[in-house]
C-alpha cells in the first residue's frame, strides 16, 4: 500500500498538471514559477519606487500561475537608462516590466541624446497614477517665487538629463529667463531634497505624492514653499503654486510649456519591451487592470495616502502617440529652447 506520503506527491502532481491543462485549454500563457522584474529609474524614496513597490506587491496574484514580483532600482540619465534597458535587452517574455519618467516619449520627440528608443514601440500595461511635480525652495533659501528667480541666480539639484528636475528649469530659463543654477549628478528626488535641506542647494524638486507622504512634516512646520506644479491645471491642495501651463512670454512659448504638461497624464505607467506576444501582452494589462480594482491595493493606495488614477494600457499608448505628434512648429521651439 502507498505510503501517506506518496499518496500526497501523487495528489500535488495531478492537480499541477489539471492546471497546466486548464491554463493550456484556456490559451492563457503560465507565469508559473517565474520571477518577473520590474525595474524603477530611481533610486528608493520617491514616488516612482512607491508606485514601483506597490505593483510589485499586488500584481503577481492576478497573473496565471502567481509568479513571483520584485522591484529592482535601476537609476541614471533621469530614469532614461532604465527605458533604454527595458527597450533594448530586457527579454520580450512578460518577466520584464518597468517605471521610467512620464516624460520619456516628449524627450524622444525633442531629440533628447539619452533617449534611445522609440516611445511608441513599447508595451503600456496600464497607469496607477497621473502624476505632478512640484518645485520647492527651503524656507531660508533668497528665492522664493519664480519673479524672485528672475532677479538672481540660485543652486537647483537636478537628478539626470532626462528628469524633469532638470528640463523644466532649462525651458524657463530659456522662456522666461529664470536663472537656475542646475547642479546635477543628484540620483532622484530623494537625494536632492536632502542637498536642499543642508545648503547645498537652494531649491529642488520631487513629485506631489512623494512630498505629501513623505515630507508631511516639512509642510506642517512651513520649511519648504512650493512655487511651481506640473499639472495642467493647479492641483485643489496647492492653489498658491502656480501651473507650468501658466508660463510663457509669447503664446508659442505658452504651447512649450502646455507641452510638457502633457506627461502628468502619462504619470505612474508600467511598461513592457516592445515586440512582446499579443497573449502575454493581454494576460498583464487583464492582471494589472484586476490588480487597480483589487480591494487589497485599494486599501494599500489609501493607507500611503496616494493618488489612485488608472488609465489601461492602450489608452497609455494612446496619450503617448499623442506626445510624439506634436506639431512640428511647437517641436522647432522646445528644441531652440534646449539647445537642441
Amino acid at each position: 500500500m502507498a505510503s501517506k506520503a506518496a499518496i500526497a506527491a501523487m495528489a500535488s502532481v495531478l492537480a499541477l498538471t489539471a492546471a497546466h491543462s486548464a491554463q493550456a485549454q484556456s490559451g492563457e500563457p503560465s507565469f508559473a514559477r517565474k520571477t518577473i522584474t520590474i525595474s524603477i529609474g530611481y533610486t528608493a524614496g520617491g514616488s516612482y519606487d512607491l508606485y514601483g513597490r506597490l505593483v510589485a506587491r499586488h500584481l503577481g496574484k492576478h497573473i496565471p500561475g502567481q509568479p513571483t514580483v520584485v522591484a529592482q532600482n535601476m537609476p541614471g540619465a533621469g530614469s532614461l537608462k532604465a527605458a533604454n534597458y527595458i527597450y533594448e535587452v530586457a527579454p520580450k517574455d512578460g518577466t520584464a516590466l518597468g517605471v521610467v519618467v512620464e516624460s520619456a516619449a516628449l524627450e524622444q520627440a525633442l531629440g533628447n541624446p539619452a533617449a534611445q528608443y522609440d516611445a511608441a514601440k513599447f508595451t503600456y500595461v496600464g497607469r496607477v497614477a497621473t502624476s505632478n511635480n512640484v518645485f520647492m525652495t527651503w524656507h531660508t533659501s533668497k528665492v522664493q517665487s519664480i519673479e524672485d528667480m528672475k532677479q538672481t541666480e540660485f543652486k537647483h539639484a537636478g537628478t539626470g538629463p532626462g528628469s524633469i528636475a532638470e528640463t523644466v528649469p532649462r525651458l524657463l530659463n530659456a522662456l522666461i529667463g529664470t536663472r537656475y543654477q542646475i547642479v546635477s549628478g543628484y540620483a532622484a528626488s530623494n537625494e536632492a531634497m536632502l542637498a536642499m535641506e543642508r545648503g547645498e542647494v537652494d531649491a529642488a524638486s520631487s513629485s506631489w505624492a512623494a512630498v505629501s507622504v513623505g515630507k508631511k512634516d516639512w509642510l506642517r512646520e512651513k520649511k519648504i514653499r512650493i512655487y511651481l506644479q506640473t499639472a495642467p491645471e493647479r492641483h485643489a491642495d496647492l492653489l498658491d503654486a502656480p501651473s507650468l501651463a501658466e508660463y510663457g512670454n509669447t503664446p508659442g512659448d505658452k504651447q512649450v510649456t502646455f507641452l510638457y504638461t502633457s506627461g502628468s497624464a502619462i504619470g505612474r505607467s508600467v511598461i513592457a519591451p516592445p515586440g512582446m506576444p499579443a497573449d502575454r501582452v493581454k494576460v498583464l494589462r487583464d492582471a494589472f487592470d484586476a490588480m487597480v480594482k483589487d480591494p487589497e491595493f485599494v486599501a494599500d493606495i489609501r493607507k500611503l495616502n496616494v493618488e489612485l488614477e488608472p488609465l489601461a494600457g492602450d489608452k497609455v499608448q494612446e496619450l503617448v502617440v499623442r506626445t510624439l505628434n506634436i506639431p512640428n512648429s511647437v517641436r522647432e521651439r522646445a528644441k531652440v529652447a534646449f539647445g537642441r
